[in-house]
């Protein structure tokens, strides 16, 4: 088994028993138990586990500290966003009055929605371009503009949304954890998501699989606070904490 092949059989082992023996990890790959002490060092540094004398445990979070750009974003799990963005859409009703928050998968829900008397705000630059052309009723807030997501962020656009009383909102998010909730990785970002959530009657958060288990710096919201559309879960420990859709099981 190559090393790179070991490292996956490692970590998909960890994903199911949490924790295991060098002894354990040497049944599963046949591979010997220097060659295995040395992967869980190799892992261990890389942040993927947490070894211990004589085996590893897996960690029960990923700290995300960095953002890619919207365009690179883009091309992440896209049948899966797809999937989500598809159903996400089924949820719009002719009296809503919606927040859609800037991110890739609610753009591509936007794709999705059809003729609707609905009324849309969104801080996404690209979103309100989308829904405009969409003949769909727009409005967009007000403040500062995130370049590397498209996004109208900090307390100017907070404040633009203390008028505003919505149905439903519709976000992305960085990372989902049973402990630290919904997070993102920019303060002024989260302080718009958070405001959403606050003054929406139900929030629903977008995440493709690749976003639980992963913590970022700041908490838009609690585990509880909003509803999940998902293409599949990893850990059925979520379905306990709100309630959780998935589009692709």
């Amino acid at each position: 088994m190559m090393t790179e092949d070991r490292y996956t059989a490692i970590l998909d082992a960890l994903k199911e028993r949490k924790s295991m023996t060098v002894a354990e990890f040497t049944e599963i790959t046949g591979a010997s138990e220097s060659t295995i002490r040395r992967d869980l060092i190799a892992l261990d540094d890389m942040g993927k586990i947490k070894r211990f004398h004589g085996g590893a445990k897996a960690i029960e979070h990923e700290y995300i500290t960095n953002e890619a750009p919207v365009s690179a974003k883009a091309q992440l799990n896209v049948e899966e966003k797809s999937a989500i963005a598809k159903y996400a859409a089924t949820m719009i009703n002719d009296e809503d009055f919606i927040f859609i928050d800037a991110g890739t998968s609610t753009a591509l829900m936007i794709d999705y929605i059809g003729e609707t008397n609905a009324t849309f705000v969104t801080n996404g630059i690209a979103h309100a371009k989308r829904l405009l052309k969409k003949n769909l009723r727009t409005y967009m807030i007000g403040g500062l503009v995130k370049p590397i997501t498209e996004a109208i962020i900090g307390a100017e656009a907070v404040n633009s949304m203390k008028k505003f009383n919505f149905t439903k909102c519709f976000l992305g998010t960085n990372g989902i954890h049973m402990d630290y909730g919904f997070t993102t990785v920019d303060v002024e970002e989260a302080m718009v998501k958070m405001e959403a959530v606050n003054r929406s009657y139900a929030s629903i958060v977008l995440a493709d699989s690749s976003k639980f288990d992963k913590v970022t710096a700041v908490t838009f919201a609690a585990i509880e606070k909003a509803c999940i559309i998902t293409d599949r879960l990893v850990n059925d420990k979520y379905i306990d904490a709100t309630v959780v859709k998935e589009v692709l099981r």
